[in-house]
């Protein structure tokens, strides 16, 4: 009946956003794409997350295990349906989206038998919660953003290694005498600053013993933390934030266009109403 009473809408809303496909393939698109179905999706995705989460509990799975495996069987159909339509209304061009790759994907490998060499794919059932990142634009924006930050990151990464290299260099020479399991080589001083970097129990497990022998020392590890959490830190976060706002003015660009466009299509049509009306009125003057 959710459907049935949607149907109507869908026929009108975006009329013209498909013409170019067959009227079939058309409807598909627009009953997919509609926002009362995407939110119905959502939905649903919402409603498996619950039902995978609640399959973790013994004692609920022990009353409502069967009435669980057929809720979760009806929504697997629906999202099914959703990329089999999609798919016949597409064809290849459906693999351009990254998006709907993803999705195929996921629910892909719902269908793949989880007995024998494939139980372990079962587990890999809750990655259909994941496809809400898709469903939920504002999910989706930051997710873009984070995938745009990449080389920003590397940069970042590469700057952190260099610091990592110089202060596990210098940190092996100070130290390795007399704190051997935490400096006496190049990989331990790495794990250790890489434990100081986390600030998890660097202060009564490494910095205060070490100053006991060396008291100058807290000008290295003040150093270092300045430089490799703090610093490092803000960097990612501004990359991060950069991404976003690049994302946000790109979209701002688009909505601008779209709004000039359909400004310069008013301004047309203004012009063929005048033009029509004048026309009209020298007929009316001349027929007199």
């Amino acid at each position: 009946m959710f459907f049935v009473a949607l149907c109507p809408c869908i026929m009108t809303a975006d009329a013209t956003s498909f013409s170019h496909l067959p009227p079939w393939k058309a409807a598909l698109e627009r009953f997919w794409g509609h926002k009362s179905v995407q939110n119905f999706i959502i939905v649903l995705i919402l409603i498996n997350a619950a039902i995978l989460g609640m399959e973790t509990s013994p004692r609920i799975l022990a009353a409502w295990g069967q009435t669980l495996h057929a809720l979760d069987q009806g929504i697997l159909a629906v999202f099914v349906a959703e990329i089999g339509c999609l798919l016949a209304a597409r064809g290849w061009r459906f693999f351009k989206d990254p998006w709907g790759v993803f999705d195929f994907i996921v629910v892909g490998i719902a269908l793949v038998p989880a007995s024998g060499p494939f139980a372990v794919l079962r587990s890999l059932r809750v990655l259909r919660v994941l496809r809400l990142v898709n469903k939920i634009p504002s999910i989706r924006r930051v997710v873009g953003a984070l995938l745009g930050a990449i080389p920003g990151m590397a940069s970042v990464f590469g700057l952190v290694m260099i610091l990592f290299y110089v202060f596990a260099v210098i940190s092996t020479k100070l130290f390795s005498q007399s704190f051997p399991a935490l400096f006496g080589d190049l990989g331990l001083s790495l794990f250790t600053l890489f434990q100081i970097m986390t600030l998890e129990g660097w202060s009564g497990d490494i910095a205060r013993p070490i100053m006991e022998v060396y008291p100058y020392s807290w000008i290295f590890f003040f150093i270092f933390i300045l430089t490799a959490t703090f610093t490092v830190l803000n960097l990612f976060i501004a990359v991060i934030v950069n991404s976003l706002n690049t994302i946000h003015e790109e979209e701002s660009a688009d909505q601008g266009n779209d709004i000039e466009t359909v400004r310069k299509e008013l301004a047309a049509v203004h012009e063929e109403v005048s033009a029509l009306r004048k026309l009209l009125e020298a007929n009316a003057q001349s027929s007199r």
